[in-house]
């Protein structure tokens, strides 16, 4: 099992910056991707950006250049930083634990991030 820990989030006016973190704990391997997803309402759940331990990241294009994932591989610790939000990036964001050798994934709770025009 892997427990995830989601911070971060809130409401911030359009052109603002927040950051998401989400920490991994319990049987987490060696190797493993941690992401971020969103889903707006009426939308289906997207990838954002996800990191591997090896440092390999994959980012939506609609966020590139605006968003950067980072991790503390000694933490199992990923960061979202989310600079010149815009109010299409309005979702609940979901972080996702996935073993590379194994379709097992494990989802957190969500956090909400609203962003004002």
């Amino acid at each position: 099992q892997v427990q995830l820990v989601e911070s971060g989030g809130g409401l911030v006016q359009a052109g603002g910056s927040l950051t998401l973190s989400c920490a991994a704990s319990g049987n987490t391997g060696s190797a493993n991707t941690i992401g971020w997803y969103r889903q707006a309402p009426g939308k289906q759940r997207e990838l954002v950006a996800s990191i591997s331990n090896s440092g390999n990241t994959n980012v939506a294009d609609s966020v590139k250049g605006r968003f950067t994932i980072s991790r503390d591989n000694a933490k199992n610790t990923v960061h979202l930083q989310m600079n010149s939000l815009k109010p299409e990036d309005t979702a609940v964001y979901y972080c996702r634990f996935a073993y590379p050798w194994s379709s097992q994934t494990y989802w957190g709770q969500g956090t909400q991030v609203s962003v004002s025009s």
